[in-house]
C-alpha cells in the first residue's frame, strides 16, 4: 500500500516526535523538520500529500512559509498547529494557504482526524475554480464537472476520480500501485481492464497526447 507522505515542521522535539509515532503507527510516512530553512529544502526537494506546519518557528514564521510556497505553486493542503489562537491568527493562517487550523495543545485523534478529511477531498488548494485544460476544454472544480465548448461530458465516478487525480500531480509518474489505491476502496478489488478503459475514455475527451504511459510503471498527466 502506498503510504501517504506528510511533512510535520515543529520545533518543539517532543511533541515532534509524539506527533510522528502516532502518525506513523496509522500508516502515514513522516519527514520532521525543525526549522524554516529546513522545511524550504524539503518542500523544494520532495513532494508531499500534507503539511502540517508550526508558525512560531525558528528562522521564520509558518505563515509566511506557506505564503511564499503557495507563490511557487505549491498546492499541497496545509494545517497549521499552533499555540496562536487569536481570531486574527486564524484568519492570517487561512489568508496564507492554509486549508485547516488546529489549536496545540490537542488531542492526538483530532489531528488524526483533521489529517483524513483533508486527504478525503480529492482536491489540493487552488486558488482557480475553473481549470483550463485545453483551447475548449474546462473543469469546475467545485462541481466537478468536465465541458468541452461548453457541453458537460458525464463521466463514471472513478473517471473523475481518476482525472482529479491527474490534475493534482500534473507531470508526476503516478505508478499503477497509487492509482490503483486511489480509485477503488479497501473493499473492492482493483481492476487492471477497468483502468484502462477509464484511461482510454478520459483520452478521448481531454486529448490521447494528454495522459502518457509509461510501460510498467504508471502514467503521467501533461
Amino acid at each position: 500500500m502506498i503510504k501517504a507522505r506528510l511533512l510535520l515542521l515543529e520545533d518543539d522535539p517532543n511533541l515532534s516526535e509524539s506527533v510522528c509515532e502516532y502518525l506513523e503507527e496509522h500508516g502515514f510516512e513522516v519527514i520532521c523538520v525543525y526549522d524554516a530553512a529546513s522545511a524550504e529544502d524539503a518542500l523544494y526537494e520532495q513532494k508531499f500529500d500534507l503539511l502540517l506546519l508550526d508558525v512560531n518557528i525558528p528562522g521564520g514564521d509558518g505563515f509566511q512559509l506557506l505564503k511564499s510556497s503557495r507563490k511557487e505553486g505549491n498546492t499541497t493542503p496545509a494545517v497549521f498547529i499552533t499555540s496562536r489562537n487569536a481570531m486574527h491568527d486564524v484568519e492570517e493562517g487561512f489568508e496564507s494557504g492554509g486549508d485547516d487550523y488546529i489549536r496545540k495543545p490537542f488531542a492526538l485523534k483530532e489531528l488524526l482526524l483533521r489529517i483524513q478529511t483533508i486527504l478525503k477531498r480529492n482536491f489540493y488548494h487552488n486558488p482557480v475554480d475553473l481549470l483550463v485544460l485545453g483551447d475548449n476544454i474546462t473543469y469546475d472544480i467545485q462541481n466537478q464537472l468536465l465541458s468541452i465548448d461548453g457541453v458537460v461530458q458525464t463521466l463514471q465516478v472513478k473517471e473523475h476520480k481518476l482525472l482529479k487525480l491527474f490534475i493534482q500531480h500534473k507531470n508526476e509518474l503516478l505508478t499503477h500501485e497509487r492509482i490503483m489505491e486511489h480509485l477503488w476502496d479497501y473493499d473492492e478489488t482493483p481492476s487492471d481492464g477497468s483502468l484502462r478503459t477509464y484511461i482510454k475514455t478520459l483520452r478521448k475527451l481531454i486529448g490521447k497526447d494528454r495522459i502518457v504511459s509509461h510501460k510498467r510503471l504508471g502514467y503521467q498527466f501533461r
